[in-house]
């Protein structure tokens, strides 16, 4: 009985979230904090919309011109700390941060690094997870992570 809860219960939220069963491959977040904004980052946001679009693969409702079966996401987020370095855009899961991303990237971007997996180095500012500190309790098997 338990596990007809469960299913039923995993299926309204299928129904509610389709993403949840999407083949999303990439999940890309432009920053839209104040500094970012300054720079344009919602003409960003914008642009990597239409191109995704215009080649069939973001994700979203049919009936908003966008894909059902898309494999990309888009969101647009608040700060991400890296205020000087705006429109920051941040591919996951590749663990990628661009910097000064212009409307004009995006194409490259859509292109290199979403649709042939590789990276656009002149854009690239970190890769995640990063290389940190390292800080374990003695006998604490688990590394806790300072930045």
């Amino acid at each position: 009985m338990v596990e007809n809860a469960l299913t039923t219960s995993r299926a309204k939220l299928e129904a509610l979230a389709p993403v949840a069963m999407a083949p999303i491959r990439h999940h890309v977040f432009v920053c839209t904090g104040k500094s970012c904004a300054t720079e344009a980052s919602a003409d960003v946001k914008k642009a990597f919309e239409y191109e995704l679009l215009a080649r069939g693969i973001l994700f979203g409702k049919e009936k908003k011109g966008k894909n059902p079966r898309g494999s990309v996401i888009v969101t647009e987020c608040a700060s991400v700390g890296f205020c000087a370095i705006g429109p920051a855009v941040m591919v996951y899961p590749d663990g990628i941060w661009y910097a000064q991303v212009s409307t004009e990237d995006v194409a490259e971007i859509v292109e290199y690094h979403l649709l042939n997996g590789r990276v656009v180095e002149r854009l690239a500012l970190l890769k995640l997870p990063a290389e940190g500190k390292s800080v374990s309790p003695q006998g604490d098997r688990s590394p806790k992570w300072e930045a």
